[in-house]
């Protein structure tokens, strides 16, 4: 449980992010804005980790800082200004089973019936949550929406599968710097001068790059580290559930009955999706001086005095 905990900061933080981003970051500079996400955070966890990559990794930081970083949240910008959050929360809910789909193929995760069955449960409550009807859908921005979920999806697992050898801390590191070194020349030559900020803008990308991004992907690749990426997928679901809440705290929005069935419905399915313990394995009686565990290995009776090891 302690992993279910240290990942759930990662959706709450980005639930959290969607406000401050649409209350004090500039709407018209999308690439300035995700570079200004991504490479100050990616700076402050190089300074904290004091490592640079190696080998194989020069390579894998540009590819996953693209995927994750780069081209993640432009998409994500893209698919906010075309769509209702209601929609694009949707979209994004299906995050999930896209992410089983591609672990089972990329890291030999095979999803289980409760996983399974925790993502088709989490979607309907999301639905349930932010969908009321009257809800205007662009087939560019719907398009932007599942190119970020599927985008990320990827990126993520494959972030599970190249991390094995190296600190969580130094992956996140190197994949944030990347990908906010490839936005800035790209923001400035279609963008133009960086933007003026206001004293609350500062304070806004403060937030957003050291909780919502350094914090949050730390959070999120040490669950990847320690997690099925099913379980982690549906964890993600705590998103647009904490989008919801703040809603209703910060801007004195109802909470109505539909909506609390479908955060029902969501909180169900990441509980459908949390780790279960193995089961203990019973003992296997071998060869006459020996006994065996299964899972551990064997372990042989101490031999009599003379007697060479590894004979009964």
């Amino acid at each position: 449980m302690r992993w279910v905990s240290i990942t759930a900061v990662a959706p709450v933080a980005w639930g959290a992010n969607y406000y401050v981003t649409h209350a004090y970051l500039p709407a018209d500079r999308p690439l300035y804005g995700a570079a200004l996400r991504a490479l100050p955070a990616g700076l402050v966890l190089l300074a904290l980790c004091r490592r640079r990559p190696h080998g194989a990794w020069w390579g894998r930081a540009a590819i996953l800082g693209l995927l994750n970083v780069s081209v993640f949240f432009v998409l994500v910008y893209a698919a906010s200004q075309l769509l209702p959050t209601s929609v694009a929360s949707t979209v994004m809910a299906a995050s999930p089973l896209a992410m089983m789909l591609i672990a089972w193929s990329l890291v030999s995760e095979r999803p289980g019936i409760t996983h399974l069955a925790g993502a088709a449960t989490g979607l309907a409550g999301v639905c349930l949550m932010v969908l009321t009807g009257g809800e205007s859908v662009s087939v560019p921005g719907v398009l932007a929406s599942a190119a970020a979920m599927l985008v990320s999806a990827f990126g993520h697992t494959l972030t599970k599968r190249w991390s094995a050898d190296v600190d969580v801390l130094a992956a996140t590191a190197w994949q944030l710097t990347a990908g906010g070194v490839l936005l800035l020349p790209l923001a400035a030559a279609v963008e133009g001068g960086p933007p003026a900020l206001s004293g609350s803008a500062l304070l806004a990308f403060a937030f957003t790059g050291l909780v919502a991004t350094a914090l949050a992907f730390v959070a999120w690749f040490a669950g990847l580290r320690h997690l099925p990426a099913g379980t982690v997928g549906l964890i993600g679901l705590l998103n647009p559930v904490t989008g919801v809440l703040l809603g209703v705290a910060v801007a004195g929005e109802a909470l109505t009955l539909q909506q609390c069935g479908g955060l029902a419905l969501v909180l169900l399915g990441v509980a459908l999706g949390r780790p279960r313990p193995p089961a203990p394995a019973p003992a296997t009686r071998g060869a006459p001086g020996r006994y065996v565990w299964a899972g551990l290995g064997t372990r042989r009776d101490r031999a009599p005095h003379g007697a060479r090891p590894g004979r009964d």
